[in-house]
């Protein structure tokens, strides 16, 4: 029989994280005061982050140590799983090699684990008790939620409104790990307020929801702000994914020549990718592609400056590709990829050309997700299934090309909290939606 999954020990589970600071072949723009516009130091970001934190966003070690309570959390759902997609190969007829690494085999369905365990690690051994965040479709808040139960910490979530009545299991799943759900924009906060005496309709944007955050993290001493996705210390703890994959691929005796990742703010596409740019950097001869919805399409549409990482403007500013902080997005169903910037080491990468971009419509996200369900039995993310419409149009042309390309690509999560989505797919009940400015909901 062929071998369908490539499985490591707890025993093999990364014992640091990869920083690929150590490595770029320039320095990043620095984060400058949203006041002042100087840039910021660790003072500025201390009554919001850890120390420990601090220190890893400006680390240029190449390799920081995993703590040992975290990676024994991490054995709770660690090592991820390395799948080959024989099947999809074979309805896809081509002669393209296909593998993805699975981070949904965890209550909370999706890598998101990997970080906030352990910024809540951190925080704890601070004494920080609670821990504000905001999240999109869910994944990440629920995954914080998780984490600070584990550490017997408050978790207090600002969930984007359009996914708030989306998805209300994954409210559900929050609470369950004891967090409090506020749907964004809120009451809670003066940000919230001021958009809604404006906008009482709004369907929120990670924007709004991150300014609510910060709000509500800075008014108490014994709380921080906790962010899923953008910084580089959240794009660091995401490595143990790439690192696994890598020893993964040599199981399987190959080595891709593509890897592909849904990119929201960054931290999957950081997480399986910059291991693998490590060997770009050195030499290798391979692609790095980022896919993203083309209703909000940050990478390949956005102006590559400085802007602010919420819509209130209480965070630094960042050199970044950005869509424009007060942007709105269309209420797609992929609300993890709905911010309006990105990482600002995934924006330089893109900018210098060591990595690419495309996206896509929802409707053809979907058809891929469908095909993938059907062949390979995972019902994946709504996000994770961009990266596998982009992995199938690369398998096709590689058909075409009559070439065995080996592609890799991420399944950040399975879709199980996101039938909603995919009821309305079946009931052709999805529309397409354009970038645009002008109109939010513009097709």
């Amino acid at each position: 029989m062929k071998t369908t999954k490539f499985l490591l020990s707890e025993k093999e589970i990364p014992t640091a994280w990869y920083n690929i600071l150590a490595d770029l072949p320039f320095q990043l723009e620095p984060y400058l005061h949203p006041a002042t516009k100087e840039p910021i130091g660790p003072a500025d970001l201390a009554p919001l982050f850890a120390m420990e934190l601090i220190k890893q966003e400006v680390s240029t070690e190449r390799w920081i140590e995993i703590p040992d309570e975290v990676r024994e959390i991490y054995n709770l759902y660690r090592p991820g799983v390395l799948f080959r997609a024989h099947r999809l190969e074979k309805a896809l007829d081509t002669p393209a090699k296909i593998y993805y690494k699975y981070e949904g085999g965890n209550a909370t369905g999706s890598h998101k684990p990997n970080t906030a365990i352990a910024q809540a690690y951190y925080n704890k051994q601070e004494g920080i008790m609670r821990l504000t965040t905001e999240t999109g479709a869910g994944q990440w808040g629920s995954a914080l939620s998780m984490a600070c139960s584990f550490f017997g910490m408050e978790c207090v979530v600002y969930m984007v409104r359009v996914s708030y009545d989306q998805k209300p299991y994954r409210r559900s799943l929050m609470q369950v790990y004891g967090a409090t759900v506020f749907a964004s924009p809120s009451t809670n906060t003066q940000t919230g307020l001021k958009i809604l005496e404006v906008s009482p309709d709004s369907s929120g944007s990670l924007g709004i929801a991150i300014s609510e955050a910060v709000e509500d993290a800075a008014k108490r001493e014994d709380t921080h702000y906790s962010l899923g996705s953008v910084l580089n210390h959240v794009l660091l703890h995401q490595t143990v994914i790439g690192l696994e994959a890598k020893k993964q691929m040599e199981m399987a005796g190959d080595y891709p020549d593509i890897v592909i990742a849904c990119c929201g703010g960054g931290s999957n596409l950081a997480g399986l990718s910059f291991p693998f740019i490590q060997d770009k950097l050195a030499g290798k001869d391979m692609r790095v592609l980022a896919v993203e919805p083309k209703a909000c399409p940050t990478l390949t549409e956005g102006e590559y400056r400085y802007d602010f990482g919420d819509t209130a403007g209480l965070t630094p500013l960042t050199k970044m590709y950005t869509l424009g902080h007060d942007f709105i997005p269309a209420g797609i169903h992929a609300g993890g990829l709905r911010y309006h910037g990105d990482s600002a080491i995934v924006s330089a990468l893109y900018d210098k050309g060591i990595i690419e971009a495309v996206a896509y419509h929802q409707t053809e996200v979907f058809d891929a997700a469908l095909q993938f369900a059907r062949t390979e039995g995972i019902i994946p993310a709504p996000e994770s299934s961009h990266a596998i419409r982009s992995a199938i149009d690369e398998a096709l042309k590689a058909k075409e090309a009559g070439e065995e390309k080996v592609i890799l690509f991420g399944l950040s999560g399975n879709g199980y909290f996101d039938m909603t989505a995919y009821d309305s797919y079946l009931k052709e009940g999805l529309k397409d939606y354009n970038f645009t400015l002008a109109c939010n909901d513009g097709e």
